[in-house]
C-alpha cells in the first residue's frame, strides 16, 4: 500500500433536495441526525463518500438511504471546504441539487437518519454544520437557473395548466404575480410546450392541459438558440 507524505481529508456528498406540490412555497428535504455531531438536528441528507464511489453515485446513495427518495436526476452544485465545517475533522463536502414533484416521492426515513421530512423553504429549523449557507447557494442557483432552462418543468406533473406553471416560475422567483398574458405568450411562443388536452372532472370551465416539449427544447439548444428561451423564460425582463 502507498505511503503519502500529505494527509488526506474526508470527502462527503450533501443533497439539496427542492420539492413542490402546486403551492405558494417550495419544499425543502431535510433529515433529522440520529447521531453524533449535531444529533437530533436537522440537516441536508448526505455522508460520506466510499473509497471506489462515484460522487453522484454517493450523492443518490446516501439520499435514498436516508430519505427513501429514489429515481432522480442530482446535478453538482458547489464545493464546501471551510476548514472547521465539521468538528469530526478536515471534511470537504460536494453538494449536489435536484428538484422533485412532491407527489412522487415520499419520504421514508432510514440509515442514520431519525426522521425525513419536507419543510418550507421560508420556515425552515436550525440547521447542522454549514448547511444553511448550502441551501442559500442552491436557491439562488435554481433561481438564476430557471431564468433560461427549463428546469422546471422536473417539479410539476407531466401534464399541466399554464395557471399551474406561472404559479410555480411565481414560487420559484419569489415574486407576488406575473402578468398573465405576457406570461402566456412568452412561454407558448417558444413551442416548448405541447397542448395535450383539457381538465377533466372540474367545477370551473376546464382549462387546457400542456406538457414539456423536450425535442423542441432540444432543437433550440442544439441551434444554439439560447436568446430564444432567456426572453421567454426571464419574466422579469
Amino acid at each position: 500500500m502507498p505511503t503519502y507524505k500529505h494527509p488526506r481529508p474526508s470527502v462527503t456528498v450533501d443533497v439539496v433536495v427542492f420539492g413542490y406540490d402546486g403551492g405558494q412555497t417550495l419544499k425543502l428535504l431535510l433529515i433529522q441526525r440520529g447521531g453524533e455531531p449535531f444529533k437530533g438536528q436537522w440537516a441536508l441528507p448526505g455522508g460520506f463518500v466510499d473509497m471506489d464511489e462515484d460522487l453522484e453515485v454517493s450523492a443518490l446513495r446516501e439520499l435514498e438511504e436516508e430519505t427513501g427518495v429514489k429515481d432522480i436526476y442530482v446535478e453538482q452544485l458547489y464545493t464546501f471546504g471551510q476548514p472547521g465545517r465539521d468538528p469530526r475533522g478536515r471534511v470537504i463536502s460536494v453538494a449536489h441539487y435536484a428538484l422533485v414533484n412532491l407527489g412522487n416521492h415520499p419520504t421514508n426515513a432510514a440509515s442514520d437518519a431519525t426522521r425525513a421530512d419536507w419543510f418550507s423553504l421560508d420556515e425552515l429549523p436550525e440547521l447542522a454544520f454549514d448547511h444553511a449557507g448550502i441551501i442559500d447557494l442552491a436557491t439562488a442557483r435554481l433561481r438564476a437557473k430557471v431564468r433560461y432552462q427549463p428546469i422546471g418543468f422536473e417539479l410539476l406533473p407531466e401534464a399541466f395548466t399554464l395557471g399551474e406553471l406561472q404559479r410555480l416560475y411565481e414560487t420559484v422567483l419569489g415574486v407576488p404575480e406575473f402578468n398573465k398574458r405576457n406570461f402566456r405568450t412568452r412561454i407558448l411562443k417558444t413551442g416548448i410546450l405541447e397542448e395535450v388536452g383539457k381538465q377533466e372532472n372540474v367545477a370551473h370551465r376546464p382549462a387546457l392541459l400542456y406538457r414539456f416539449n423536450e425535442a423542441r427544447y432540444r432543437k433550440l439548444v442544439d441551434e444554439r438558440d439560447s436568446a430564444v428561451l432567456r426572453r421567454a423564460l426571464d419574466f422579469e425582463l
